[in-house]
């Protein structure tokens, strides 16, 4: 049960857990969880989206249209209360290892700063989901964004298939162009691909079918673990006309009647307390009224709606696998976000950085040539692939509806996340919301306690650290959760939440 305390005995607690974020977290690692008891093991599908906001789909107040997740929601359970890290790397790792980002040396981004917390690579004294579970006998793909090394054309010691997976198909580094992604992999190589009809999105949800269906082939008898990691709907605002149609007009009213909208929902939805007033809009955001670029401000929500709604249909087609496959009620399907919505708002002094940096978002065009017009400039419409915009602070206030503040920071728009799990052989208790606080590293802990595997203390000669989570599985049942507290800390903004507290620096 998640301990009620008052605010002098919260303050009280937390002043005297003298060495702070990692100490007082080292106690929860103690906690076991009890081993799933009910039916043979599951197959396991986490699926991660990239910044997007806790109101941005359907069965969590949007108005994008998100049937095959809200099928899930309805099918399964969805948590209030689940928090990411507030940033792509730090979530990806906490959710690979069970550790606070920290503990498993990805406090920041993909760069070392010299200190163990901050290297920008994977530690040695970390497990992945994936290396447990396949030495429990589960066979494990993953599919898209990976981001937890900085050694993007290596050494490979961090790649997927070093870090348990059997199969993979994606990106190493981060974000980069939908329509010709720089350096794409599969398994432990780069391949060419041709990119005359070719968008992430489709590439990352397709993949992940094959992988359900080969392994249906040729291992059906093992359980598999799929991890799927979408660059959707991550800048740049890269999409396919035909599902920007679908929002033509849609965000024409503008962000401040949006926000009330959405903010409506999910008060009708139970998914906020109605004693919960919205936030004000974002002080550097004019009211709707008085902005002077409208329709190039609407265009650019379309187009983000409209990666939203593709990433949708791409796990539709995963469901309807499994579905095909007859192993969609024994299928433990997790769905979450690694961050709140971002604000950032691209300029032309990125230009650089993205034609030549890592991402080298224009490699695909001749040398010498850079037809990608970089910035968020209201005379160019954002959506083909020659494009690099984002969707700013207007429309991030928007998808964070009803919090504060958005990715890299540690107040609710940037830790919020929807957590949906869809199990039908488990989870009977259809379309019921969940108010148990929960964080990325229990993700861990939920795998391993559902799959009947052992975590392990040492792994190729190395020690290796307790995972920090807690299993989700008595939340199935409406059981509480044991939890002491939960941490954060990205550049510098820290927060602490415990019971009905939360501290923010």
């Amino acid at each position: 049960m998640v301990k009620k305390y008052s605010r002098r005995e919260f303050l009280r607690r937390l002043f005297y857990s003298s060495a702070g974020l990692v100490s007082v977290s080292s106690l929860v690692s103690m906690l076991s969880c009890k081993r799933e008891e009910h039916g043979k093991r599951p197959n396991i599908i986490l699926i991660m989206a990239d910044d997007l906001g806790y109101s941005d789909i359907g069965c969590y107040g949007g108005e994008i249209r998100t049937p095959h997740l809200d099928r899930l929601a309805q099918e399964g359970i969805r948590f209030r209360q689940f928090y990411n890290s507030a940033r792509c790397c730090p979530s990806r790792a906490s959710l690979l290892t069970g550790l606070y980002p920290h503990q498993a040396g990805v406090g920041h981004m993909m760069s070392d700063r010299g200190l163990a917390g901050y290297k920008g690579d994977l530690n040695k004294n970390c497990v992945t989901i994936a290396e447990v579970l396949r030495q429990s006998g589960y066979s494990t793909y993953a599919c898209g964004k990976w981001h937890v090394t900085r050694f993007n054309e290596g050494p490979k010691h961090n790649w997927p298939l070093q870090r348990g997976f059997d199969r993979y198909f994606g990106t190493i580094t981060g974000g980069g162009n939908y329509f010709a992604p720089y350096h794409l992999i599969r398994d432990n190589d780069f391949i060419d691909m041709e990119f005359d009809s070719f968008y992430y999105t489709d590439a990352i949800a397709d993949q992940g079918v094959n992988y359900i269906l080969e392994h249906n082939r040729k291992e059906s008898q093992r359980p598999f673990f799929l991890y799927i990691a979408f660059t959707s709907p991550h800048w740049p605002l890269h999409a396919l006309e035909e599902d920007i149609a679908h929002y033509q007009g849609r965000y024409d009213k503008g962000w401040d009647v949006l926000r009330e909208e959405r903010y409506a929902r999910m008060i009708n939805m139970g998914l906020i307390n109605p004693n919960w007033k919205l936030t004000p809009r974002d002080s550097r955001v004019p009211p709707w009224e008085e902005e002077k670029d409208k329709e190039w401000q609407a265009r650019r929500m379309e187009v983000y709606a409209a990666q939203v709604d593709r990433m949708d249909q791409g796990i539709g087609r995963i469901v309807a696998a499994l579905e095909k496959q007859g192993v969609l009620e024994e299928t433990m399907i997790l769905f979450l976000s690694d961050n709140g919505g971002c604000a950032e708002e691209i300029t032309e002094r990125w230009t650089n950085w993205l034609l030549s940096g890592p991402l080298k978002v224009g490699w695909q065009f001749p040398p010498g040539a850079s037809p990608i017009k970089v910035g968020n400039k209201p005379d160019i419409m954002p959506g083909g692939p020659d494009t690099f915009q984002s969707y700013g602070v207007p429309w991030a206030n928007v998808s964070n509806t009803p919090f504060r503040l958005y990715k890299h920071w540690v107040h609710q728009g940037g830790i919020a996340t929807p957590l949906i799990i869809h199990w039908p052989a488990r989870i009977k208790a259809k379309g019921r919301l969940i108010d148990q606080p929960g964080h990325l590293i229990d993700i861990m802990a939920t795998c391993v306690d559902v799959a009947q595997a052992s975590y392990p203390q040492s792994y190729n000669g190395e020690s290796i650290q307790p995972y920090k989570g807690l299993s989700l599985v008595p939340t199935f049942d409406h059981k509480p959760l044991d939890r002491e507290a939960i941490y954060f800390e990205h550049e510098g903004n820290r927060a602490v939440i415990s019971g009905e507290w939360k501290l923010v620096a």
